[in-house]
C-alpha cells in the first residue's frame, strides 16, 4: 500500500506552490525564443526505438543504459523520448518542413526519461526547455543561439555560470584525432571501464565523456581535438570566436567538452555553474550538422542546445533570483449565513466573468472562520455578504494588505473597476 502513495524514484511533484516559479522560467524562455524568431513545437512522449538508436548513436550511455524501452502490444519496439533533438528531426522530415524554407527555427517544452541515478536536479523525468534550428552553416548562426541562451540565463537572473565553448570537428578531421585518441588509450586499455573498452574501436572520443574516475584520470592526459582541427573547422571556430567576441558574450575555451550523443559536430557549449551539484551545467548544446541526413532527409547542418527547468530553477535559487511566489485572489466573498449563499455565489460568477480572482466559502466555515482563511490564502480583498447587505446593494470592501475599508454598491461591474485600478497602484 505505501508504493502506491509514493512515487516512482528520480520523479518529483510540482506543487501548486510550486507552480508559479516554472511557469515564470516557461514563459521567459518562450518570450526569448519569440524575441530570436523560434516558435513552438510538440511532438510525441515515445517514438520508435529505432529513432534514438540511429539519433543519438548505440555508442552513448543514453542507448546503451538509460532509455525507457518496451515492446508494445504488437511486439514492436517502443522508447520513452530520452531527449527532443532526434523527434524534433523526425518531425521535420515526415512533414516535408525544409521544402517550405530554411530557416527552420523551433523550441520545446517537454519530458524526458532517462534510467540513471538521480541527482541533485537530474532526474529519471526531467523537464527540458531546448530550441532547434535548421539550416545555417556558418558561425553566425551558432553565435545566435548561444546568444539566446546567454539572453535566457541573464532573464532569469542567473549570474552564477560561465560559458565554455569547444569545437569537437567534423567527420575528416575527427577521424585523425580518433586515431590519435586510440593511440593513447591503448597503453591503458586493461584500465578502462567496460563500457570504455566497448567505445574503443566504435567512437573513442566518447571516453573522454565517462563518468567512471579511473577512466577521467587516464583521459586526464588524452590529445585535444582542437590540435587536430581541419581548416574549415578551425576557420569556423575562429569565426564563433569572433562572433562572441564582437556581441560582448563572454567565454572560456575548454578543449575537454564532448558530447555523449554522436549527433554533434564542430561548435559544442556549456554554461556552468559550481553551486548546484557534481553535474553543474546547466545549459548546454552545439551544431550537429550529418543529422538530419543520418535520419533520412536530405543533408541540412543544425544547430541548438537544451537546459533543464529544474536545473534552471536551483540556478535562479542559487543567484537569489526566484519570483516571488505568494499569490491569491483578488476576492474573497464571505457569507453571514445560509440565506445569502446564492447571491455570493452569483457575484462570484459575475465578477469571475469580468477578469477578477474571486473564491467565496465551499465548507460552510463560520464568518470567523471564513476571514482566517481569507488570509491564509492571501486574498487582497474581503466583503462580506449578509441579509443587511443584499437588502441595501452596499458592501465594505477590505484591503486586507493594509487594513483600509472602502464602501461600494453589489454592482459587479464597479467592484471589478475598483480591484483593477487597486492592481495598478
Amino acid at each position: 500500500m505505501a508504493q502506491i502513495i509514493t512515487r516512482p524514484r528520480g520523479t518529483e511533484d510540482v506543487l501548486p506552490s510550486e507552480v508559479k516559479t516554472w511557469l515564470f522560467v516557461e514563459n521567459t524562455a518562450r518570450e526569448v525564443s519569440r524575441l530570436f524568431g523560434f516558435k513552438e513545437i510538440r511532438f510525441p512522449t515515445f517514438e520508435h526505438t529505432e529513432l534514438f538508436l540511429r539519433g543519438v548513436g548505440d555508442t552513448t550511455d543514453i542507448v546503451q543504459k538509460e532509455m525507457y524501452t518496451f515492446l508494445d502490444k504488437k511486439g514492436r519496439s517502443i522508447t520513452l523520448r530520452p531527449e527532443g533533438t532526434a523527434s524534433v528531426v523526425r518531425s521535420i522530415i515526415e512533414h516535408s518542413l525544409i521544402q517550405a524554407g530554411l530557416p527552420i527555427k523551433v523550441y520545446y517544452i517537454v519530458s524526458n526519461f532517462r534510467y540513471e541515478k538521480p541527482q541533485k536536479g537530474r532526474l529519471r523525468e526531467h523537464h527540458q526547455f531546448g530550441i532547434e534550428c535548421f539550416g545555417p552553416s556558418g558561425p553566425q548562426a551558432d553565435v545566435e543561439v548561444i546568444a539566446l541562451g546567454d539572453t535566457l540565463l541573464k532573464r532569469l537572473g542567473i549570474n552564477s555560470v560561465k560559458l565554455e565553448i569547444n569545437s569537437i570537428g567534423c567527420p575528416q578531421c575527427r577521424a585523425t584525432f580518433n586515431r590519435a585518441l586510440k593511440d593513447y588509450f591503448k597503453d591503458n586499455f586493461n584500465e578502462l571501464c567496460d563500457t570504455c573498452k566497448s567505445r574503443y574501436d566504435r567512437n573513442p572520443m566518447r571516453i573522454l565523456d565517462c563518468k567512471e574516475d579511473s577512466c577521467g584520470r587516464i583521459a586526464a592526459g588524452a590529445p585535444v581535438v582542437l590540435d587536430y582541427l581541419c581548416p574549415e573547422c578551425s576557420d569556423h571556430f575562429d569565426g564563433v570566436r569572433k562572433g562572441l567576441e564582437g556581441l560582448g558574450v563572454e567565454f572560456s575555451v575548454n578543449p575537454r567538452i564532448v558530447r555523449g550523443l554522436d549527433y554533434y559536430t564542430r561548435t559544442v557549449f556549456e554554461f556552468v555553474s559550481t553551486g548546484i551539484g557534481a553535474q553543474g551545467t546547466v545549459l548546454g548544446g552545439g551544431r550537429y550538422d550529418r543529422l538530419v541526413e543520418e535520419l533520412g532527409g536530405v543533408p541540412t547542418p543544425g544547430l541548438g542546445f537544451g537546459t533543464g527547468i529544474e536545473r534552471l530553477i536551483l540556478a535562479m535559487k542559487e543567484s537569489g533570483s526566484l519570483p516571488d511566489t505568494v499569490e491569491g485572489p483578488d476576492l474573497f466573498i464571505a457569507s453571514v449565513d445560509e440565506g445569502v449563499k446564492a447571491a455570493a455565489a452569483n457575484l462570484t460568477l459575475e465578477l469571475r466573468g469580468l477578469g477578477i480572482a474571486v473564491e467565496h466559502d465551499l465548507m460552510d466555515r463560520s464568518l470567523k472562520a471564513q476571514m482566517k482563511y481569507a488570509s491564509k490564502i492571501n486574498a487582497a480583498f474581503t466583503i462580506v455578504m449578509g441579509p443587511d447587505e443584499t437588502a441595501s446593494g452596499k458592501i465594505r470592501m477590505r484591503d486586507m494588505r493594509k487594513g483600509t475599508e472602502h464602501e461600494c454598491t453589489l454592482d459587479a461591474a464597479e467592484i471589478a473597476e475598483f480591484i483593477r485600478k487597486a492592481r495598478e497602484e
